[in-house]
C-alpha cells in the first residue's frame, strides 16, 4: 500500500486505480470540493494543492497540479487543500489577505490562487515581486483579478503570521518519516498496477522483468494520456522514491543532474554553474509544472519542443544509461532517432545527465520564442555554444534547435560555416543561409515554416549581437527589473 497524510490525518491506500489523478480521488473519494478542474492539462492552476515532504529534517512546500498528478506521487508526503487551511475556525491569513484585497472574483479560479499563494508565503521570508510572479505564474484568473491578487500576495508575504502547519512541523516530520519503506510498494485496481522502488538497482529489476511499463516520473506529459485522451496505463513504475535520481553533484571535470531532478530543482543549482541554462528554466511552464516535471522526463519523452534538449545539445552533454546492471554512456547527439524515437533499449532508463565543465563557457546563450512570455510551448527554440579565440576565431561551434525539426537537433551545415572564421556580421550571415540546409521546418498551429526559419536566423543574429555592451544592457536591464 501506500501512505500520506490529507492534511494531519494518516491515509493508506492499496486496492485504488493508480491511473486516479489527486483531483479526482479528493472530489471523488475524499468529497473534498474546493479543489477545481479547468482544463485538466496543467495549464490553468485552478486544481493547485500543497504537497509537503521532509529535506534535512524540515517541511518543504511545493505546489502541484492536482489533476496530472497521480495518487502514487502522494506516497510520504503531505497533502494540503483548501479546505485544510482554517484556523481554529477562522480563515488562514493568505485567505483572509484575499477578502480584504477584494482579490476574489468568480471564485472559480480562488482556491488555486489561495493555495499557491499559502505555498508562496512558506517559502519567502518577505516580499519579493519576482518570486510571486513566478509563483502565480502558473494560475489563471478569467475575471483579470490580477492586480488584487498581487496586492494579497504582498500583504500575506509582509506579515506572515504562525500558524498550525508551523506549530506542528517536527510532529509532522516525524510522521511523514516513519512512512518511508526500503520495500518495493505497490498500489492495483482495475488490473491497472503501479509499482514504487526505493533504488535503481530495485528500478534496474523491475524494468527487465517488466520491459512494457510506463516510466511515471513527474506525469506532467505522460498524464495527459489519461486526462486528455481517455486513455488506460496498466503497469506504471513509479520514480518518485529514487532518491538517487533526485541529486545533483559537482565532479572535478562534470556536472551530473540526476534524472529524476525536478526541473524546479535543476534551475535552483544550476544559478551557480550556468546561470544562462537556470534563467530560461524560469519560463518552463509554471511553477506548479517545475515541481513535477524532471529532467530526465523532459529528453525521455522525445518531443521535437523539449526546452532542455537544445540546450543539453549546444553543452555537448551526454546520458547516463542503465538496463538492468548495466550502465553505459550515450551522447546526448545519438539520442534521439526519430518524432518521440530515442536510443533507449527495452528495459534502459536514464539515470542522470552529464555536462563537461569545459564545454559551459560564458558564451552560453539560450533562447526561446513562443506566443506568451510566461506557461507556453516554444516555437522555436536556440541554444549556442562558441568558442571564440583571441583574435575572435571560431575554434569550436555547438548550435541546437527545437521545433525546427522532428527532433531537437544539431545545425551542423551551420556551425561548419562559422568554424575557422572571426564572429563577424559576413561571417554570420553566412552562417544563416547554412540554416535553409539543416532545417526544413514544418508549419502548425504555432507557427509557419516560414516563420520558424527567419527566427532561427534571427536569434543567430541576435547571438552575435550579444557580444555587443548594447545588447548585453538591454538583457541585464530586462531580468533586473
Amino acid at each position: 500500500m501506500i501512505q500520506f497524510l490529507l492534511n494531519q490525518a494518516l491515509v493508506s491506500e492499496a486496492a485504488i486505480d493508480p491511473n486516479l489523478t489527486v483531483l479526482n480521488y479528493l472530489r471523488q473519494y475524499k468529497r473534498r470540493s474546493g479543489t477545481k478542474e479547468g482544463c485538466a492539462s496543467g495549464d490553468c492552476g485552478a486544481c493547485t494543492v500543497t504537497l509537503g515532504r521532509v529535506e534535512n529534517g524540515e517541511m518543504v512546500y511545493e505546489t502541484a497540479n492536482s489533476c496530472m498528478t497521480f495518487i502514487s506521487t502522494l506516497q510520504g508526503k503531505q497533502l494540503i487543500t483548501v479546505e485544510d487551511l482554517q484556523q481554529a475556525g477562522k480563515l488562514h491569513p493568505v485567505q483572509q489577505a484575499m477578502v480584504d484585497c477584494h482579490a476574489s472574483q468568480c471564485g472559480f479560479c480562488t482556491p488555486g490562487f489561495v493555495m499557491s499563494l499559502f505555498t508562496l508565503q512558506k517559502n519567502s521570508t518577505g516580499w519579493q515581486q519576482h518570486q510571486a510572479e513566478q509563483a502565480l505564474a502558473g494560475n489563471l484568473c478569467r475575471c483579470t483579478g490580477y492586480r488584487p491578487i498581487v496586492d494579497a500576495a504582498r500583504k500575506a508575504c509582509h506579515h506572515p503570521e504562525p500558524d498550525s502547519f508551523r506549530q506542528q512541523e517536527a510532529e509532522t516530520v516525524k510522521r511523514l518519516s516513519a512512512l518511508k519503506t526500503a520495500e518495493v510498494q505497490e498500489i492495483a485496481c482495475n488490473a491497472h498496477r503501479c509499482l514504487l522502488p526505493k533504488t535503481l538497482d530495485q528500478l534496474g529489476d523491475l524494468l527487465s522483468e517488466h520491459p512494457e511499463a510506463k516510466l511515471l516520473a513527474g506525469g506532467t506529459d505522460l498524464a495527459l494520456q489519461v486526462t486528455q485522451h481517455a486513455k488506460a496505463l496498466p503497469l506504471l513504475i513509479a520514480l518518485e522514491q529514487i532518491d538517487e535520481l533526485k541529486t545533483c553533484r559537482a565532479e572535478a571535470e562534470e556536472w551530473v543532474m540526476g534524472a529524476g531532478v525536478s526541473l524546479q530543482q535543476c534551475q535552483l543549482w544550476l544559478r551557480e554553474h550556468i546561470p544562462s541554462f537556470a534563467r530560461i528554466l524560469e519560463r518552463f511552464a509554471s511553477l506548479q509544472i517545475r515541481n513535477q516535471g524532471t529532467l530526465g522526463g523532459n529528453i525521455a519523452n522525445g518531443s521535437p519542443i523539449g526546452d532542455t534538449p537544445p540546450m543539453l545539445l549546444a553543452l555537448n552533454a551526454s546520458l547516463e544509461l542503465q538496463k538492468g546492471g548495466r550502465v553505459r554512456r550515450l551522447p546526448l547527439a545519438d539520442f534521439f532517432l526519430g518524432y518521440r524515437q530515442t536510443a533507449l533499449q527495452p528495459g534502459e532508463f536514464i539515470r542522470a545527465v552529464i555536462i563537461q565543465k569545459v564545454t559551459a563557457s560564458q558564451n552560453f546563450r539560450a533562447w526561446k520564442v513562443s506566443k506568451r512570455l510566461e506557461d507556453d510551448i516554444s516555437a522555436v527554440f536556440a541554444a549556442f555554444a562558441l568558442e571564440i579565440d583571441s583574435d575572435n576565431r571560431v575554434t569550436q561551434a555547438r548550435i541546437a534547435f527545437g521545433g525546427m525539426a522532428d527532433i531537437p537537433k544539431r545545425a551542423l551545415h551551420c556551425e561548419q560555416q562559422l568554424l575557422g572564421k572571426p564572429l563577424t556580421l559576413q561571417s554570420v550571415e553566412q552562417a544563416c543561409r547554412a540554416l535553409e540546409q539543416d532545417f526544413t521546418p514544418l508549419s502548425d498551429f504555432r507557427a509557419s515554416a516560414r516563420y520558424r526559419l527567419q527566427v532561427a536566423k534571427n536569434l543567430l543574429r541576435r547571438y552575435h549581437a550579444s557580444f555587443s555592451d548594447e545588447l548585453q544592457l538591454v538583457e541585464v536591464s530586462r531580468y533586473v527589473s
